[in-house]
C-alpha cells in the first residue's frame, strides 16, 4: 500500500460559515464545481470539509456530535513567532483558542485552536523536523 494521505475531510454544521473561516484562513477554495463540499488544494493533499451528516451517513456512522472525537489535525511552521501569529489569526476569523501555545513536553513550541465546528488544530514549530521549501513536514530517519 503506498504510504499517502489524498483527503482529510471534517464534518461542519454550516458549510458557508465554514468555507468564510478556512479562505480569511487564507486557504483558497477549489473544485468549485462541488456546491456541497468545499475542497482545499493543501500540499499534495486536499482539505475538504462537508455537512456532519452527510459525512456520517457516507462512512456509515451516526454522528457522535461535538466534542473530542480522538484526532487533531496539525500544521507545522518554520517559528515560534509564526505559531503565535497563526493562532492569533485564526481567533480573529472565529476559531476558539482552546490551548495558548506554549514549550510542549517533547520539546517544541505548540498551542490549539478549535475551528469554528469544534475540530481541534494543533500549530507546531518543531526544531526536530525539517520544513521542505514547499512547507511540507520532512520526518527525520
Amino acid at each position: 500500500m503506498d504510504q499517502r494521505i489524498s483527503i482529510v475531510t471534517l464534518g461542519t454544521d454550516d458549510l458557508p460559515r465554514a468555507v468564510a473561516f478556512w479562505e480569511a484562513m487564507g486557504w483558497p477554495r477549489r473544485a468549485k464545481a462541488f456546491d456541497s463540499i468545499a475542497m482545499f488544494q493543501v500540499g499534495g493533499m486536499a482539505f475538504a470539509i462537508y455537512p456532519s451528516d452527510k459525512l456520517a451517513k457516507d462512512c456509515g456512522m451516526t454522528d457522535r456530535g461535538k466534542g473530542f472525537g480522538g484526532f487533531t489535525v496539525a500544521q507545522n511552521v518554520a517559528s515560534k513567532a509564526e505559531v503565535d501569529a497563526l493562532l492569533e489569526k485564526a481567533v480573529a476569523n472565529g476559531a476558539t483558542l482552546q490551548k495558548a501555545a506554549h514549550t510542549a513536553f517533547w520539546g517544541g513550541y505548540s498551542g490549539y485552536f478549535c475551528d469554528p465546528d469544534g475540530h481541534p488544530w494543533e500549530v507546531a514549530y518543531n526544531p526536530f523536523t525539517a520544513l521542505a521549501p514547499d512547507g511540507s513536514l520532512v520526518l527525520p530517519d
